[in-house]
């Protein structure tokens, strides 16, 4: 109980972070770096970087990360998931704050958008150190299919290829991050699935955690820096819906829902 009280008592009025702060008037620190003389050279993309895991990348990098959330996620469909969310918002004239923000937390699925991500970062990072432990990566592979029935970055419930694969490679050979050793894994397990007659393509997920990977992100890091990957597309949605008639957006008629409930009921009956 002192102790809590102890710890209290230290935090009181008190911050203790390395974080940064703001000095109004004056200056803003963001870990450890001015943010009006240092981090105004860098792009949007490399401050959330620094910011997410308080290492430095280059523009290249930068580059890679942003054509990530371009090729994986940007997408103004609004039959997708979580962008049906800020379409929703929209044809009934919420704001765009909500709206993506509504989004945002629906994009914490688990079977789509971030879990499975984290597990597809997971799977890739563990089975790296697995075989540099002496491990055979088709003993893993197999094993894992066989305890989980799924493989953390492979298949794709819709179709079984990923169309954003190939653009992804063409990125990253272009800015030279093609061959990192966890991006040559994703495509030999890939192999491995193909050989034993196993239906699953590597997707996106696994592609971006691949490259996350090689640039040196934890998975927690990965997770936060997908954490907004998809709101290119949110907006979109949203304005669309907002500029058109209220309440027209994907209007289904009752005769079409097939009910098999309680009949009817009088209220106060």
């Amino acid at each position: 109980m002192k102790k809590n009280l102890s710890n209290l008592i230290q935090h009181e009025n008190n911050w203790i972070t390395e974080m940064g702060a703001s000095f109004p008037g004056e200056r803003v620190v963001f870990r450890g770096k001015d943010v009006f003389q240092e981090l105004s050279k860098f792009s949007w993309m490399q401050v959330l970087l620094f910011g997410i895991t308080g290492r430095e990348f280059s523009e290249d990098q930068a580059r890679l990360f942003e054509g990530i959330w371009v090729i994986s996620a940007s997408y103004p469909d609004p039959r997708i998931w979580n962008n049906r969310v800020a379409a929703l918002a929209g044809t009934v004239r919420s704001t765009g704050s909500l709206a993506i923000s509504a989004s945002l937390a629906v994009s914490e699925a688990t079977n789509y958008g971030q879990r499975p991500l984290i597990k597809a970062i997971d799977f890739l990072i563990d089975t790296c150190k697995r075989i540099k432990a002496g491990e055979g990566l088709e003993n893993i592979v197999l094993t894992e299919l066989k305890s989980k029935r799924m493989l953390a970055g492979y298949g794709r419930p819709i179709v079984n290829k990923d169309e954003r694969i190939k653009p992804l490679l063409e990125l990253s050979q272009k800015l030279g991050y093609k061959d990192g050793e966890h991006v040559l894994l994703a495509l030999e397990i890939e192999q491995i699935l193909e050989k034993n007659n196993y239906p699953f393509k590597l997707n996106a997920a696994g592609m971006d955690a691949a490259l996350a990977a090689d640039q040196g992100l934890a998975p927690n890091e990965f997770y936060h820096f997908m954490s907004l990957c998809f709101t290119a597309g949110f907006f979109p949605c949203f304005i669309d819906t907002n500029s058109t008639s209220e309440g027209v957006f994907f209007p289904l008629r009752c005769e079409f829902v097939s009910y098999s409930g309680e009949n009817a009921r009088e209220w106060g009956k």
